[in-house]
């Protein structure tokens, strides 16, 4: 499973230009499903996310988690995170999950999210195309990978 985050001082999800999810301050999550992802994957993941200290504290260092600053979280599907470009300009998508396995992980990682967050968090729709506004804060994006723990 892999994910960027973007910390952001707003972010929009637009599907046919309806908003399915919008935020303020907090993250926007772009994730990426592969077909061997399991629970714990989205377990790790979604504590990662809810721990990473990235928020200023008063001192404006990056000292502070989403949930102490009280953030919101846009969670976006991408399967394009898993594109293989190895080989000729096309990129192959070989490697991200089909939506039968990656839609229940999705839904997981939703319903994680939650827990940990004790809100609701803002979505996109799974396959939709659909379009992202947001403001990045700082810049600050953050990638990780459940496969590659030791180097995230």
């Amino acid at each position: 499973m892999r994910a960027v985050l973007q910390r952001v001082t707003h972010a929009a999800c637009r599907v046919e230009q309806r908003v399915t999810g919008e935020i303020a301050h907090g993250f926007v999550v772009l994730l990426g499903v592969e077909e061997e992802d399991t629970y714990e994957d989205v377990r790790w993941l979604a504590q990662k996310i809810v721990q990473l200290r990235v928020f200023n504290d008063n001192q404006g260092l990056m000292n502070r988690s989403i949930s102490e600053v009280g953030g919101d979280i846009l969670l976006v599907s991408q399967f394009t995170l898993f594109a293989q470009t190895r080989k000729g300009n096309r990129p192959s998508f070989i490697r991200a999950a089909k939506p039968s396995i990656a839609i229940p992980k999705y839904e997981e990682m939703i319903d994680e999210l939650e827990r940990l967050l004790g809100k609701k968090i803002a979505t996109g729709i799974f396959g939709a195309d659909m379009k992202i506004e947001l403001l990045n804060d700082g810049p600050v994006t953050i990638m990780m990978n459940t496969k590659d723990k030791d180097n995230f």
